[in-house]
């Protein structure tokens, strides 16, 4: 096994494979929730800086393969109806990112947890914001710099850009391909962002590249098996499952 860093040893490695593969394969299945997964999984043995640092690679490459089955078509009609949340959002990414390193151990344990739980739980209950259309700029602006804070500090923007495009009546066949181009480009920019911050250096940058094969071969598994099962219940399996997660990620932050 390669060497990345003492902390991780092959047991470690295995059981962060698996984490990935998994992330993967759901986000080939139905889409959403891979940072989720690796995040609330990884936590329960890794440190929280180096569970970021691993996410970055697996999630930039998910992503950009995302965006390239969506088509360029779509991907350019997306930029041009979103601009503005995409632009806060890529900009807040690669600000708060730069904080993560200054959050104590413990802390950030519950900046993990916090959002996985809170976002698992707003979608489980089918809660979905209305905007008027007057409201739709500042709403843009607004959704985008939590969108993108949450993207920095955790790796986690999907579930409200999810919750954003359900608040502008976004047809649910467009969903996906403007959810690949944001997601697309906030995690280049989170790549950026955390090779700024140091999360990602010469210590655990071959981890995170390590990931990208069980992240690629759950996708592929998810995309193959995806439609063999009712999503619907998936989904909520998915997400009552990384609630249990979030929930232990926050209990270790409180309980030290």
């Amino acid at each position: 096994m390669p060497e990345f860093s003492p902390l991780i040893t092959p047991a470690i490695f295995a059981f962060a494979c698996a984490v990935t593969l998994l992330g993967g394969f759901v986000k080939g299945a139905v889409g959403f929730a891979m940072p989720l997964i690796m995040i609330s999984g990884m936590g329960i043995f890794i440190p929280p800086e180096l569970v970021i640092a691993g996410i970055v690679i697996p999630i930039v490459i998910a992503n950009v393969l995302q965006v390239a089955r969506s088509g360029i078509g779509n991907a350019q009609a997306s930029l041009k109806e979103h601009w503005r949340y995409i632009i806060v959002v890529c900009v807040m990414i690669l600000v708060s990112a730069q904080f993560v390193r200054s959050i104590p151990g413990d802390v950030m344990f519950i900046v993990l947890g916090v959002p996985v739980v809170a976002l698992c739980v707003i979608q489980l209950i089918g809660w979905r914001p209305r905007i008027k259309p007057q409201w739709r700029r500042p709403f843009e602006w607004t959704a985008g710099g939590l969108a993108g804070t949450l993207g920095g500090l955790a790796g986690t923007w999907g579930p409200p850009t999810v919750l954003y495009l359900l608040a502008l009546n976004t047809p649910r066949e467009r969903q996906m391909s403007v959810q690949g181009v944001i997601y697309g480009l906030g995690s280049v920019m989170l790549l950026l962002g955390h090779l700024q911050s140091g999360i990602l250096n010469a210590q655990t940058w071959g981890f995170s590249a390590a990931l990208v094969v069980p992240a690629l071969l759950g996708m592929w598994l998810g995309f193959r098996l995806g439609d063999r099962f009712d999503q619907e219940r998936f989904r909520k399996a998915t997400l009552w499952v990384l609630i249990i997660a979030g929930a232990n990620l926050i209990r270790r932050g409180v309980m030290g």
